[in-house]
């Protein structure tokens, strides 16, 4: 019980008096592009550690500040669905509360917890990181020669292209890890239905081969990438 208060106290502290009104704004302008969304969770672990003044349970502010900045997070982008912010707050809050109790009651699953995070593949999560939007960007600066010389004269949902890139490069990564070879061309055969009445109707040529060239290039970075992760899990 005496753990469970500190924490609590630590997280009032923490979220309502260490918590300015412009952290608040900037973070629900910003989400998680806001500095103060990670200098909160940093408020949080420190204010765990000064009140139980004990670095031995240093795991424990670990996990209940990252959950805390996931809770936070969630939050965030939950406000663009859910309005009403009385519903946000006291949802937030009961997930916070619930954390701190299993924490404090329940200390071997701390352990547990940063026993996962030990053998999390951070291979794989940066594999599919890079497939993400680091990928998009490159592919961006490769056709960056060729994007200048066409002209599409039809609208389009905004980002659309760079989306549908992520979705089939982690496909892609996805049917390699799990030696479906045999998918992926079907993924192609698929893209190039979807994108034939496009290209017929519009007659453009340099359209077709800038398509041609972008999906290529999709399907390569991401099929290095698969081969780069199983070589590193092989050890080759």
């Amino acid at each position: 019980m005496t753990l469970f208060i500190k924490l609590l106290l630590a997280h009032l502290i923490g979220d309502f008096m260490l918590q300015p009104t412009k952290w608040v704004i900037h973070k629900e302008a910003n989400k998680v592009k806001s500095k103060y969304l990670y200098l909160h969770t940093l408020v949080h672990f420190l204010l765990i550690v000064l009140l139980l003044w004990d670095i031995g349970y240093w795991k424990l502010a670990l996990v209940i500040s990252v959950s805390h900045f996931v809770i936070d997070l969630l939050k965030l982008y939950a406000s663009n669905w859910i309005k009403k912010k009385s519903v946000l707050f006291f949802t937030d809050q009961a997930f916070h509360l619930i954390v701190l109790y299993i924490c404090a009651y329940n200390s071997n699953l701390v352990e547990h917890t940063v026993v996962l995070l030990r053998h999390i593949n951070w291979a794989l999560i940066t594999a599919v990181v890079f497939v993400t939007y680091p990928a998009a960007v490159v592919m961006g600066k490769l056709l960056e020669g060729f994007s200048d010389q066409i002209q599409i004269d039809h609208k389009s949902l905004p980002n659309a292209g760079k989306y549908i890139g992520i979705i089939e490069r982690l496909f892609v990564l996805l049917f390699i890890i799990i030696g479906r070879w045999e998918v992926i061309g079907l993924l192609i055969t698929a893209k190039s239905v979807f994108r034939f009445n496009d290209l017929k109707e519009s007659n453009n040529r340099k359209l077709t081969e800038y398509i041609l060239i972008g999906t290529l290039l999709s399907f390569g970075i991401a099929i290095l990438t698969g081969f780069v992760f199983i070589s590193l899990q092989s050890g080759l």
